[in-house]
């Protein structure tokens, strides 16, 4: 299992596309911070989908704390090797909102994705 579970903060204010399907995907990219502030962060691209997509786009925004649980895909073109390595989130937390930790003036929400649906290995975008 590629089971990961983090919290990071948005690069940048989510982007909501659809696929030819009908399905919402927003374009997060999120900061990780290393244990040593000196090795800078690692930056990591998240997939989420249906409700949670929708919630993501709508309340989250450059500089937006939150945690992630979620899974690890790997995407390869024309290759053995994966060449872009991003998550797909089970979980999205909504955490602080601003860099000096304060809370959010809508509180923390947490957006699950549905179980079961079978998002799991499905990388259709």
């Amino acid at each position: 299992m590629n089971d990961v579970s983090l919290i990071a903060r948005l690069t940048r204010d989510p982007e909501l596309h659809t696929t030819d399907n009908g399905t919402d995907i927003p374009n997060l990219r999120v900061a990780v911070d290393r244990r040593r502030r000196d090795d800078g962060a690692v930056f990591v691209d998240v997939k989420c989908f249906e409700g949670q997509a929708r919630a993501c786009a709508d309340h989250l925004a450059k500089g937006r704390q939150v945690a992630i649980d979620g899974f690890e895909e790997f995407e390869t073109k024309g290759g053995d090797y994966a060449s872009r390595v991003y998550i797909v989130a089970d979980v999205v937390e909504f955490l602080a909102s601003r860099r000096d930790g304060s809370q959010a003036d809508d509180g923390d929400e947490r957006v699950e994705h549905p179980r079961g649906s079978g998002r799991r290995g499905d990388t259709s975008s």
